[in-house]
């Protein structure tokens, strides 16, 4: 199975697929920030290799509803029709892929696409945390989540009782990493797609 992760320097759902014995690269203009198989460019450059399965993780920053207030100045300049044509363009890109989704945290594209097929939290998948993400999906089902409720997860972790989740990621201090950070796929979200997709083929 040949897979391609774009727009990921973390290497964290790379290597679940690699772990899952996947033929797998990530991609991104930035460097990996983990060793493994990386391309360091634009996923234009590789999108049209004959993929079995794509994992796309394009920019969010101008397009995401959490910074609404900003959008009349990122239209005044551009930025909010640049990032919903880069995203676009990804997935009429990636068509002759067999199977695969998009990434995005709640933004503009359930509105200038479509809704989503799927929208997931971290809580889901092992982590006491909240952060909605939005996944449009083809050629595969949705993910399966370990945990119903919040609770459940709570739980299992051996929270103790009425401590709610956290919303670490949006809280976050500001500084020159911040960005990285809340980018970063949960590893438990990482295992459950190569799990769950790794053999869709199958």
């Amino acid at each position: 199975m040949k897979v391609i992760i774009a727009c990921e320097y973390s290497g964290t759902v790379r290597d679940q697929f690699l772990r899952g014995g996947a033929e797998v690269i990530s991609c991104d203009l930035l460097p990996s920030d983990a060793p493994g198989p990386h391309y360091q460019g634009s996923v234009f450059d590789v999108i049209d290799y004959p993929w079995d399965f794509g994992g796309f993780h394009f920019p969010c920053t101008d397009a995401s509803v959490s910074g609404a207030r900003h959008f009349a100045a990122k239209k005044m300049d551009g930025r909010y029709y640049a990032s919903v044509s880069l995203w676009l363009k990804g997935w009429k890109r990636s068509r002759h892929i067999k199977g695969g989704y998009f990434e995005h945290p709640v933004s503009v594209m359930s509105s200038e696409f479509r809704r989503p097929d799927q929208i997931i939290q971290p809580w889901m998948f092992g982590h006491y945390e909240t952060k909605a993400t939005c996944l449009w999906l083809w050629g595969v089902d949705s993910l399966v989540p370990t945990f119903r409720t919040p609770e459940e997860c709570r739980e299992a972790l051996g929270i103790p009782y009425g401590t709610k989740p956290e919303a670490r990621v949006h809280r976050m201090p500001p500084g020159p990493d911040r960005w990285k950070e809340r980018s970063k796929t949960f590893i438990g979200i990482a295992e459950a797609m190569a799990t769950q997709w790794g053999n869709f083929n199958d």
